[in-house]
């Protein structure tokens, strides 16, 4: 399914917020962090009808960028969302000359590393006890552009 991906404005952080803490397994920022992302053009959301489906945001690390979240809210998951959100996400990046992305996740987190993987993520490291609520080890991931 193909949904349409645009950049975040600030009408939009209530929204992104929402559904940001209903995954608890998300990062959860305050308002002013979304909007500091948002005006820094690094969060990007699927919309439909009006309505905001899901969300990714990054940050820009000198010439790496780290993948902060990817949320899709609960109603439409299995939808193929985080798929296109990462595709725009990479796109973006590679169209600003960013050489990496960087992201971690928790090791159970099995749907968002299969997603990862299948965008060519490779694993390269861990954070042993990384995460609380529960602990857990936090996976390292990267893809680099220019490599096959």
């Amino acid at each position: 399914m193909s949904v349409p991906i645009r950049s975040a404005t600030l009408n939009d952080v209530p929204a992104v917020m929402a559904i940001e803490r209903s995954a608890a397994s998300a990062a959860h920022w305050s308002s002013e962090q979304y909007a500091e992302l948002v005006a820094s053009g690094m969060v990007l959301v699927a919309e439909e009808a009006g309505e905001i489906l899901g969300l990714v945001c990054a940050r820009r690390i000198a010439g790496d960028w780290e993948i902060e979240n990817v949320v899709v809210g609960a109603r439409f998951l299995r939808r193929g969302i985080a798929n296109e959100l990462l595709r725009a996400l990479l796109g973006r990046a590679e169209s600003e000359a960013a050489s990496a992305i960087l992201l971690d996740v928790r090791e159970s987190n099995v749907p968002a590393r299969r997603l990862y993987e299948k965008h060519r993520f490779r694993e390269v490291g861990r954070r042993h006890m990384y995460y609380r609520d529960p602990p857990e080890d936090a996976i390292l991931y990267t893809f680099r552009f220019g490599l096959t």
